[in-house]
């Protein structure tokens, strides 16, 4: 009989026959030092043996490409603006007493004027600090350009960069309410009639409200006098102010003179018509409807410091001689600021 080799009984080639093993297992260093600049092959794990830590296979697993991020955004605003449209459409919204729809004003209006406001006129709006968070207050400003598109900017500029995204309340001209389509297009937005019950009846309710003493006298100005603050009227906004004691804050606004520089007056055709003026500009009527495109000027909002009125007695309303130089004061803070700008603005455009 030859003689036999001894076999230990734990070495792995005992079981060579049961479970088929590489011919050669690479330690760990010598796959540092081997395989680093080729592939990375794979260890089969011995039977009933946990991996050593540096035995752990080497995988690369790819990264898949990334999606898009989800598009929840642009499905919430869509379902917004289906919700919206129900509600329009099954009369499930609210107005005011003077016809104000919050609603549509925030959606649709205000979107609307933005990009006129941002990206036309390009406003800057400087004192908007000087408007209070809450309580009704009066805001007294400047009136120009032949149409009013400077009371719409204004009432933008104190929704969009006021903290507490106020609402501004116009008080608007008779013939604004007689036009189609304006008119109830003035209620959405807020607008009511510039007379001194509705004027009372906002600031009490806590509302901020905007007026233009200069009126048509303002707005309709020939561009000779551009930036020369017309008559303020009776001072009617100061007596409605001292009865409910709310601030007057003095507003100015540049650049709104030059959008159409009224260069004539045809006043037989604004008779005709029933307009307080017909403005003759550079372009209209010369160029039809072309002509009433405003000239993109650079536009500046400043609201000065709130002139208070809640430390005089309830018969200040009743003193001319108070009321007319509260007026004063008002006025000669709007057109001094305005001469501030003016002399700051590097250009009509820029």
């Amino acid at each position: 009989m030859a003689d036999a080799k001894v076999i230990p009984f734990d070495d792995d080639r005992s079981r060579g026959s049961a479970v088929q093993r590489p011919q050669r297992r690479r330690s760990a260093g010598n796959r540092r030092k081997s395989g680093e600049s080729a592939l990375v092959r794979e260890v089969q794990p011995l039977p009933g043996r946990a991996f050593a830590q540096d035995d752990v296979p080497v995988t690369r697993e790819e990264q898949p490409p990334q999606q898009p991020q989800d598009h929840g955004g642009l499905e919430r605003r869509i379902a917004s603006g289906l919700a919206f449209l129900r509600r329009r459409l099954t009369g499930d919204y609210e107005v005011d007493d003077f016809g104000y729809d919050e609603e549509l004003t925030d959606q649709v209006l205000m979107s609307l004027l933005r990009p006129v406001y941002e990206n036309y006129f390009r406003v800057e709006v400087k004192g908007v600090e000087n408007i209070p968070s809450e309580g009704g207050a009066l805001i007294v400003a400047n009136h120009s350009g032949t149409l009013p598109l400077d009371g719409l900017m204004m009432q933008v500029a104190v929704h969009d960069h006021h903290p507490a995204g106020r609402h501004l309340r116009l008080l608007a001209a008779d013939l604004v309410f007689m036009l189609p389509v304006v008119n109830e297009l003035a209620r959405k937005l807020g607008h009511t009639l510039a007379c001194a019950e509705d004027a009372e009846r906002l600031l009490g309710q806590g509302e901020l409200v905007g007026v233009m003493p200069e009126g048509f006298k303002g707005i309709g100005k020939p561009f000779s006098e551009r930036y020369k603050l017309q008559r303020f009227g009776r001072g009617g906004f100061v007596s409605t102010a001292l009865r409910k004691g709310t601030p007057i804050i003095p507003c100015s606004i540049v650049g709104a003179e030059e959008i159409y520089p009224m260069i004539g007056n045809a006043k037989t055709l604004a008779r005709l018509l029933g307009f307080p003026y017909f403005p003759l500009t550079p372009t209209f009527p010369w160029l039809g409807p072309l002509g009433g495109i405003p000239l993109p000027t650079k536009w500046t909002i400043q609201f000065g410091e709130p002139i208070p009125t809640d430390g005089y007695p309830p018969e200040a309303a009743e003193d001319p001689m108070l009321m007319f130089n509260l007026t004063d004061q008002v006025r000669e803070q709007i057109q001094h600021t305005l001469y501030k700008l003016l002399v700051q603005r590097r250009s009509v455009f820029f």
